[in-house]
């Protein structure tokens, strides 16, 4: 199996938090980025042997900064370039209020079938703050016209423990989302990231964050709130109806092969990680001298390829799987992370079972502990 991701580095605002390879849309060679994106696709698959794609999945940036005629060229050229299979989950990230009925049809003519909306918080006065330029009003009617256009694969991304943020305000967001009752959700813990204005507010005392008392009793309210309207958790931060589940993001936390295309992206293949060049100028540069733009490669030892299976797989709520560890490596998980699998499990944060290991509820609390130990 083969999963592709597809970045698209434009924004019309850059959000406080956001340390993801990004540029200003304004005055963008954006049809020529997107014909050098399709170039890439080309150059990288020529000769190759391709197993079939199961999940796409175009992030950024804000993709949906894309217009429609952008957004049918480039999705043609993904057709036409890969083996897609029949079900192929095809995602694109969406920001609320870029979401046109129009720009929806495009999407739904170009093959894809989910939307991830990064929505963050259903406060308006808190998306001021954390630097987002839509309304909750904005979330609302991008929801309506999905359902107009009949995507029912859609996905929200929230945020807690923002600045500011009380306990009180982040149940508030979590009734209003879980209201809409979609089929995904996906909840994350703000980290201040470095390069980001947060971090700059921060390193000036100027960042008030909710204390760590306060953020995991947003994360424990959210496990249970979801667990109670019928959305399982699956992932440290991710939650799904059943059949729903992101295809794409479990290629990664499965430490499966993907390809990775545009600026600042990053891929997979054959045991090496590789990355592209970030700023525009460098990514365009070398595709216009019919080069590929790789800024780094990585071939990975076995070790640090067992390693990532652990910290990667032990975020899923299913941990990982000592058979296909096995079957992976041709070593026992049990007596390769002997030494880790006894401290974690004694500190209560790790269940050790006959077919696999995962994380206990409380140790989904200190995911970042645990995996330390595997390294």
């Amino acid at each position: 199996m083969t999963a592709v991701y597809i970045h698209i580095p434009f924004c019309e605002h850059i959000c406080y938090y956001c340390d993801f390879n990004k540029v200003f849309l304004e005055g963008q060679p954006v049809d020529h980025y997107v014909d050098l994106l399709i170039k890439e696709m080309e150059m990288k698959t020529k000769g190759r042997s391709l197993d079939t794609v199961e999940t796409v999945f175009v992030g950024g940036g804000t993709p949906t900064t894309l217009n429609e005629s952008q957004i049918e060229r480039l999705s043609e050229s993904v057709h036409r370039i890969f083996p897609l299979s029949k079900n192929v989950e095809f995602s694109f990230e969406a920001n609320p209020g870029d979401l046109s009925v129009s720009k929806l049809k495009a999407m739904k003519r170009s093959g894809v079938n989910r939307i991830s909306m990064g929505v963050q918080s259903f406060n308006n006065e808190l998306l001021k703050k954390i630097g987002r330029i839509h309304t909750v009003k904005d979330v609302y009617q991008s929801i309506r016209n999905m359902e107009e256009v009949g995507f029912e694969n859609v996905s929200i991304d929230l945020i807690f423990s923002l600045p500011g943020q009380t306990e009180a305000d982040f149940k508030d967001t979590l009734h209003q989302a879980l209201a809409l009752d979609l089929p995904h959700y996906s909840a994350y813990s703000l980290i201040i990231e470095p390069k980001t204005i947060f971090y700059n507010l921060m390193q000036k005392g100027q960042l008030i964050l909710p204390t760590q008392d306060a953020e995991a009793n947003m994360y424990a309210f959210l496990m249970n709130e979801m667990e109670r309207h019928g959305k399982k958790q699956y992932e440290i931060s991710n939650f799904a109806k059943e059949g729903f589940q992101s295809r794409h993001n479990i290629v990664y936390w499965s430490n499966e092969h993907y390809f990775g295309f545009g600026a600042g992206a990053h891929g997979y293949l054959s045991d090496t990680r590789y990355s592209n060049f970030g700023p525009l100028k460098q990514y365009m540069t070398p595709l216009e001298e019919n080069r590929l733009p790789v800024f780094q490669t990585k071939d990975l030892t076995p070790k640090e390829e067992m390693e990532e299976e652990m910290f990667l797989g032990l975020r899923k709520v299913s941990g990982v799987s000592k058979a296909r560890f096995f079957e992976k490596f041709g070593q026992e998980l049990d007596t390769t992370f002997k030494e880790a699998i006894q401290v974690t499990s004694e500190k209560g944060w790790l269940e050790n079972t006959k077919e696999n290991v995962k994380l206990t509820k409380a140790g989904r609390f200190l995911g970042n502990n645990v995996f330390r130990e595997f390294l």
